[in-house]
């Protein structure tokens, strides 16, 4: 049974009255869109980015840093889509090196925006000031987020737009923090499950995706060197790469097709 209501004051009210009704997993799917922020989303928190695909192999991902030490634990890594609160492959440190792998998109909310124990994670970070955010911005918990192609949502119930780089041959990462071991309600059927999480930061549009989503878009790294700032460098220099790629390095693309 769904339920859908006119005003979020409505679905804030019969939550309330009914703490053990869960958001449908649906919420997730592109085009729909509910007046209840899904996924422990802040009240101001930008509307965007809750879709990508990924596709690279790790093989490719692992030629990208060689020179570097770089552990596999992807096992075996199936291409496709990826939703918030699925699990997908993360490049991060291991010690003195680095390794890929998976971890469930959704850092921990703040407490504030909680209404129950349930927290299903928060997607997209721009606000780096935040005391919660800023205890997780060192090297030790930034992290590499593959990706081949974004969705932005058009607005309107019109659905998504996708958008991939605009050049062949060029490896895409949203800048992304991570967290290990962090145990906490994501679904209540499951109750409390201990996860490694990530997240990643946004920044303002370029001219491609402002055209279709005006309020913000991803940080993503497509320099090797800005790969290597980001991993490792303070947060005061980290942080100067909080901005959105150069006007014309994205192109709209058709949404990919799930893998066959």
């Amino acid at each position: 049974m769904a339920l859908y209501f006119r005003a979020a004051e409505a679905a804030r009210a019969c939550l309330s009255a009914f703490p053990e009704l869960e958001l449908a997993d649906g919420t997730c799917l592109p085009g729909y869109t509910s007046p209840y922020l899904p996924f422990g989303r802040c009240e101001d928190e930008d509307n965007m980015c809750n879709l990508y695909s990924q596709t690279t192999t790790q093989e490719a991902m692992r030629q990208l840093f060689q020179g570097l030490s770089v552990t596999d634990r992807l096992g075996n890594l199936a291409p496709g889509k990826v939703y918030p609160d699925q699990t997908a492959p993360i490049i991060r440190h291991d010690g003195e090196a680095i390794e890929m792998a998976m971890a469930r998109w959704g850092m921990p909310s703040p407490p504030s925006v909680l209404k129950t124990a349930r927290d299903p994670g928060v997607t997209n970070v721009r606000n780096l000031t935040s005391p919660h955010w800023r205890r997780w911005l060192g090297p030790a918990h930034r992290c590499l987020v593959p990706v081949t192609a974004f969705a932005e949502p058009r607005g309107g119930g019109r659905g998504n737009q996708w958008f991939a780089a605009a050049g062949t041959g060029v490896s895409m990462f949203f800048a992304g923090i991570e967290l290990r071991n962090w145990t906490s309600l994501r679904k209540v059927k499951d109750g409390e499950t201990t996860d490694d999480l990530y997240a990643f930061l946004t920044c303002a549009p370029n001219a491609e995706v402002k055209a279709v989503h005006p309020k913000a878009m991803p940080v993503i790294l497509t320099d090797p060197r800005d790969w290597e700032t980001w991993l490792s460098a303070p947060i005061e220099i980290a942080s100067q790469l909080q901005r959105p790629l150069p006007d014309e390095a994205l192109v709209q693309v058709d949404e990919p097709a799930d893998p066959g």
